[in-house]
This record gives structure tokens, C-alpha cells and sequence, in this order.
């Protein structure tokens, strides 16, 4: 690159203000986008001075065009405005396969750009956003099948109502399947794959409650492509549990308005859309106090998907209030509905009513079973008794109690009713929008028997778990976050031990069951949680000096050329530091292997090498 041009452009994009920072710096990224979208002002800019106009502009006929490829690709180039860190990074690391320098790539996909990659989402507090790493499996696919291999766990308990106690084995079905409940702490996505050996084909209900996208919840990623990113999160998880699905499955997944169509036509897709059942709405608020400047929202979406057809669908108990139903005559058999009596090319007869009025119709009955209803005051006649009578069909006599739910479900508790029972449980509000367990009730007795297996792998506010020990159910759930330890295991723990609250009254529980607690162990993401921590420049050169011992080390890097130059990288800033040294590691080993587990580099105790090889038997 000419001197001379680079020093002019340099000069002449420094007139436009909005290049420069505050410290009077040119900002690259604002030049390559104001090029991206031939700003006017910008094309001047450069077309007012002859050298910059020789170069980036072309004669076409007559016409000077902009050549804003060739200007971006001129801006891109490392020489161009380096800083200490992007140089250093450049200089030591960080190309493709092709030798280009990722910091310079500039490639987008329109509609869907990750749809062929990986989406990890490590994360373990509410509050704490990280950049995620997407893996192309097309390019990649060496990195893919690593980094979804089946993982070590640790951390093995088995919990009963008495006490905590070191796990000795699995129990085991005839058919070799492990009948135990499980809870597991760490990355769902790699959790799934890691059940696969144990339970693909054997999982009859997965109910999830995944992040909604919005900015409330937790699924917080500050890029362009929002859509994107939460479509392709999804995709990964729902294709592996739907790997884990039995022959006659079923799932729910819940959301709302941000990504319910999303989600409709990618669950179309990957479930296919003749398996689709309902739409189902939720009521998941009482009231909501309009502030916004539109609708408030006070429901949620639950998509379901089944294999099976409605003849297998349960009947559940439905919740009768017993103010919507009249009782004109103070019938005793009261609470009933009324249907009507009459039916187009029925039996034809005259009927005299109380107040001994003719009225001859075509009638849902023949003429003897009509006297019997008469007989039995089985017939209600509108209009003061001077009407055509419609029947009584009591809800006891006839099972209404028992139904098949329609599409709104508005007779089941809501989230703040729900909040009000973990306020309840806990003395605390730990969650936003906990599920109420009425509404798991629903769902797990509509598709399930006792002993089916379910899974919510969105833990979340542990309540599928709780519900599903309540009703006689396997479980399994799956949850990354910090509190699984002293909400969702305590939680359970509160059910074995016979809590009395909410559905356990009309299921009549008592204390029964245990489960298995277990986490999945950590590799390199030790290393990333020590260089998060570090408050001082000196920790993260001794993380460093271990970091080049480890074996878990980013293929791309040059160690050798890290030491020769390893005065630029202490003059980095702190957090410029913590972001390089996390670039250095192979992210496809943030969590242990199992086909590592012998590694003489291992520092895997006996017990959990015997534990996990029980688990992958």
C-alpha cells in the first residue's frame, strides 16, 4: 500500500466528524458502513480530491462510478488504521483456511444466516450475556461432531426424602433403560446429545418454556440478525430431542408473540406439519394494566405437535365454577347444562308445556324416551315456562367433569398465581414468570400414564419436574443456570419430602421417589471462568503460562509466535487481554469428552470414571 494514499485518505476522512471518536480517532467500522450503503456525503468526500478520485472511481461512458468494493476491500486491509490489538491479533492468529483474516470477512446470508450452524448458548446467570460462537457444520463439520460429543458428568448425588448420598449405580429396566429421575446441570444442548446413547426413542412428552427473545428474558444477543440467532438455538435443540422422541410422542413448546410464527413453520419443518395439533392460548395473566400504547398482552402460545392421533388423547378434569350455571327449578342434581330438544328430521310429535301450550316439532327424541325426561324432571322449559324445553345434562351424572380442553385455556392458574406459590415456597420472587403447576398437570395427564418419561430441558422454575414426581412420572430435567442447585434440587426436595401445596391435594400425594443429580464437567471453560475473574494484567499471564501447557489450544494457533511477541500483548488493556486469551482456546472443548475420559492428561477421579462409564454402558 502507497504511503502517499494511505496519509490522504486518512487526512481527507477526518474532515467528516462522523468518523471520528472522541479521543479524535477515525472509526473504521463507521467508514466500511457508511461505503456499504453509498453515503452521498462520503462519495463526495473522496470524489473532491484527485488522488482518492483516480483510485476508488471508475469511467463508465462517461459516468464516474464509485468503486465502493474496491474501497472497503482498501479500509479493510490491516495496514489501514491498526490498533494495538486488532495488530496483534492479526499478526499472530486468526485466519480461516483460506488465509483470510476473519476480522476482515464481511460475508452475510440474507433471511436465515446461522441455519446451518451450531448456536452453543453458554450462559449461567440471568444478568450475564456472552458472545456466542457459531459453528458452520458444513465447513466445520470436524469441529461439529467434537463439540456435540458425548460428554463426561460429575457431581453425582442421589437424593431421597432422608438425605444426600454419593450415587452407586443407575437402575435398569429388562430393556437395559435407566429408570432413574435425573436433574442435570449445564448446557442443554450438549446435555441432549450426551441422553442420546441412553434415551433416544424413549422420551413419550417434552414440555418446554425456551427464552422468548425478548429484552426481559434471557436470551440477550446484541446482533443483527435477532431472528436469526433465536431460530437457529431452537433448531439445534429441537432436532436432537426430537431424536429422543418415542413412537408415540408428543411436545409442547411455549412462547408468545415475538416468535410464534417463527416457530410455527420451523416445528412445521423439522416435526413435519401433519403431526401439527393446536395452537393452544394460555391466559397467563389475570389482568395487565395497559402501558403500552397498544394491546396488552395477557397470553402465551403452546405449540403442540403429537404423533398420536386425538382418539389417545386422556380425559382431564375439568375445573367447574359453579356460578355459570343457572338452576331455575332448584334441582338438587344441580350443577347442569341444557342442551336443545329439538333436531331437523327428527321424531314429529305435539308436547304440552307446563303452561299448557301446544307446540308440535321435529325432536331429538321419539316420543317414549321424551315422556321419560318428563317424568324424571329432566326438562327445562325457557321463556317462563311457555317455550320449546331443552334437556338437563347434569355434569356429574353424565362425566362432564371429564373433558377433552379446546384451544383457550383460561380455567387453569396463571403466572402471577404461580409466582404467588414460589413467594410461598422460597420467602422470595426467584423467578419473573413461573409456570403455574396446574397448567403441567394439564399437559402431563392429557398425553401420559404413570411411569411415561418426560423432559423439559428450559427447566427454568423446576415445575415440570415437581409435577411430573407428583403424578408418578420419569423426568428428566435439564437446566444451565447457577440456581438449579438451590431452587430446582431443593424444590424436588420439598416434593419427596411430602410437600402439601397446590395439585398435591387432589392427587392425594404423599412422600415417594429420589432422583439423580449430576453436571456435566467442565474443560475449558474453567479457564474462561478464571480469566473473567482476573482483576489484574499478571493473573492473566500466569492463566497464559498454563493455557500453552493444556492441549486445548485452537488449532490455528502459533504458541511460538505468541512468546516472540508477547511485550504487544501485555501492553494490551485488561479486557482487550481477556478477549484474546478466550480466543485462544478451542471452544469444542469447553466441556470434557467421554472418548477422552482415560486421557492420562485427565485429572478425572476413579468414581466418576466408574459412574460415567455405568451411564454410556
Amino acid at each position: 500500500m502507497e504511503n502517499k494514499l494511505l496519509n490522504t485518505l486518512i487526512e481527507v476522512l477526518k474532515k467528516d466528524e462522523r468518523f471520528l471518536s472522541n479521543e479524535w480517532d477515525l472509526l473504521k467500522n463507521k467508514i466500511r458502513e457508511k461505503a456499504e450503503i453509498l453515503d452521498e456525503e462520503l462519495i463526495w468526500l473522496i470524489l473532491d480530491n484527485k488522488i482518492l478520485r483516480d483510485t476508488f472511481f471508475i469511467n463508465v461512458s462517461d459516468v464516474i462510478v464509485f468503486d465502493n468494493n474496491k474501497f472497503i476491500q482498501f479500509i479493510n486491509n490491516k495496514e489501514f488504521l491498526p490498533d494495538s490489538f486488532t495488530s496483534f491479533k492479526n499478526k499472530i492468529w486468526l485466519t480461516n483456511k483460506q488465509g483470510d483474516f476473519i476480522s476482515s470477512l464481511d460475508d452475510i446470508v440474507l433471511s436465515w444466516p446461522y441455519k446451518d450452524c451450531i448456536l452453543a448458548w453458554w450462559q449461567d446467570k440471568e444478568d450475564v450475556k456472552r458472545d456466542e460462537v457459531f459453528y458452520n457444520e458444513i465447513l466445520w463439520s470436524e469441529d461439529i461432531d467434537r463439540l456435540l460429543d458425548e460428554k463426561v458428568f460429575t457431581n453425582f448425588k442421589k437424593i431421597d426424602k432422608d438425605w444426600e448420598q454419593d450415587l452407586k449405580w443407575f437402575n435398569r429396566d429388562k430393556n437395559w433403560m435407566i429408570k432413574d429421575n435425573l436433574i442435570i446441570k449445564w448446557n442443554n444442548l450438549l446435555a441432549l446429545h450426551s441422553l442420546k446413547s441412553n434415551f433416544a426413542w424413549k422420551v413419550k412428552l417434552i414440555y418446554i418454556d425456551p427464552p422468548y427473545n425478548t429484552w426481559n428474558d434471557s436470551f440477550k444477543y446484541n446482533d443483527r440478525f435477532n431472528h436469526s440467532t433465536w431460530l437457529t438455538f431452537m433448531k439445534n435443540r429441537l432436532e436432537v430431542a426430537k431424536e429422543l422422541l418415542s413412537k408415540d410422542w408428543v411436545i409442547f413448546v411455549q412462547c408468545d408473540d415475538n416468535e410464534q410464527a417463527y416457530l410455527k413453520v420451523l416445528m412445521d419443518w423439522i416435526f413435519w406439519w401433519d403431526n401439527f395439533i393446536s395452537n393452544v392460548i394460555y391466559k397467563r395473566r389475570l389482568s395487565q394494566a395497559n402501558l403500552s400504547k397498544n394491546i396488552s398482552p395477557i397470553h402465551d402460545f403452546i405449540i403442540l405437535y403429537s404423533k398420536t392421533n386425538s382418539t389417545q388423547l386422556n380425559r382431564i378434569t375439568a375445573n367447574i365454577d359453579e356460578s355459570n350455571y343457572k338452576n331455575p327449578d332448584n334441582d338438587p342434581r344441580w350443577p347442569y347444562v341444557t342442551m336443545p330438544s329439538t333436531n331437523k328430521w327428527g321424531a314429529v310429535y305435539e308436547i304440552i308445556t307446563p303452561t299448557w301450550k301446544k307446540i308440535k316439532e321435529e325432536w331429538r327424541f321419539k316420543e317414549e324416551t321424551y315422556r321419560k325426561l318428563e317424568k324424571d324432571n329432566k326438562l327445562v322449559f325457557p321463556n317462563n315456562w311457555n317455550w320449546k324445553p331443552r334437556y338437563k345434562l347434569f355434569l356429574e351424572e353424565k362425566k362432564i367433569k371429564w373433558a377433552i380442553p379446546n384451544t383457550i385455556w383460561d380455567d387453569i392458574s396463571s403466572n402471577q398465581e404461580a409466582n404467588k406459590e414460589i413467594i410461598e415456597l422460597f420467602w422470595k420472587n426467584a423467578f419473573s414468570f413461573p409456570k403455574s403447576e396446574d397448567l403441567i398437570k394439564r399437559i402431563i395427564e392429557l398425553w401420559t400414564k404413570p411411569w411415561d418419561l418426560v423432559l423439559d430441558f428450559h427447566l427454568w422454575s423446576w415445575t415440570t419436574t415437581a409435577v411430573a414426581h407428583k403424578m408418578w412420572r420419569q423426568y428428566i430435567g435439564i437446566e444451565q443456570m447457577d440456581y438449579i442447585e438451590d431452587i430446582t434440587v431443593e424444590r424436588i426436595k420439598k416434593v419427596i419430602k411430602w410437600e402439601k401445596w397446590w395439585i398435591s391435594k387432589s392427587l392425594e400425594w404423599k412422600w415417594w421417589g429420589n432422583f439423580i443429580y449430576m453436571e456435566l464437567m467442565k474443560e475449558n471453560e474453567i479457564f474462561i471462568n478464571n480469566i473473567k475473574k482476573s482483576k489484574k494484567s499478571n493473573e492473566l499471564i500466569e492463566i497464559y503460562k498454563k493455557i500453552k501447557k493444556s492441549w486445548f489450544i485452537n488449532y490455528n494457533v502459533d504458541i511460538k509466535l505468541i512468546d516472540e511477541n508477547i511485550s504487544e500483548f501485555e501492553i494490551l488493556n485488561l479486557e482487550n487481554q481477556k478477549i484474546f486469551l478466550i480466543e485462544l482456546l478451542d471452544k469444542n472443548l469447553l466441556l470434557k469428552n467421554f472418548s477422552d475420559i482415560n486421557d492420562k492428561n485427565n485429572w478425572i477421579n476413579s468414581k466418576d470414571k466408574k459412574l460415567n462409564n455405568l451411564f454410556y454402558i
